[in-house]
């Protein structure tokens, strides 16, 4: 590692200290020729593949962009802070582990919709919406029919549909 100082090609590192998420490394240097302390970050630089999208565009992946529509999906939901980020981890991992330099970015909006029906199925139901370009309400209708025959209630979700409400007959108003 350089000096900043003095531009010195040697260094000495006097302190290493790891982050509190283990992400990154904390080197404290010293200039065996001027002296001068500074610190420096370490952390892991790995290659997540270009993103493919519908046009046939490609792009560098951006965690912001992800990030973004997690926040839009779970707009005034009640998620809190910590899941939210464990899942736009989980998504980027999932990213990590594929072996191909190039992904679809359908593929990454699966990904999503997978971490967004485990935390709240309104979130879910609203990024489907966008994401899959439902027409009408039918096409509403039928992606709540599945979610209600394939998902099992998840502890502190509410009810999609008021399940424990009793619903209303035809022609009666409450």
């Amino acid at each position: 590692m350089h000096c900043p100082f003095c531009q010195h090609q040697d260094t000495r590192v006097i302190d290493s200290r790891v982050s509190e998420d283990g992400a990154t490394i904390r080197r404290r240097r010293v200039c065996e020729v001027c002296a001068e302390r500074f610190s420096t970050l370490e952390t892991v630089e790995l290659k997540l593949p270009t993103i493919v999208k519908s046009d046939g565009r490609r792009e560098a992946f951006d965690a912001r962009k992800l990030r973004i529509g997690f926040d839009r999906a779970l707009q005034k939901r009640p998620v809190a802070e910590e899941q939210i980020e464990a899942a736009v981890r989980a998504v980027v991992h999932q990213l990590r582990m594929t072996t191909e330099r190039e992904v679809p970015s359908r593929r990454i909006g699966e990904f999503v919709m997978g971490e967004l029906r485990k935390l709240d199925h309104v979130a879910y139901v609203r990024f489907a919406s966008v994401y899959r370009a439902f027409e009408d309400v039918a096409d509403f209708r039928e992606e709540l029919d599945r979610l209600e025959r394939d998902v099992a209630p998840v502890e502190g979700q509410l009810p999609l549909l008021g399940e424990d409400e009793p619903r209303p007959e035809k022609g009666r108003r409450r």
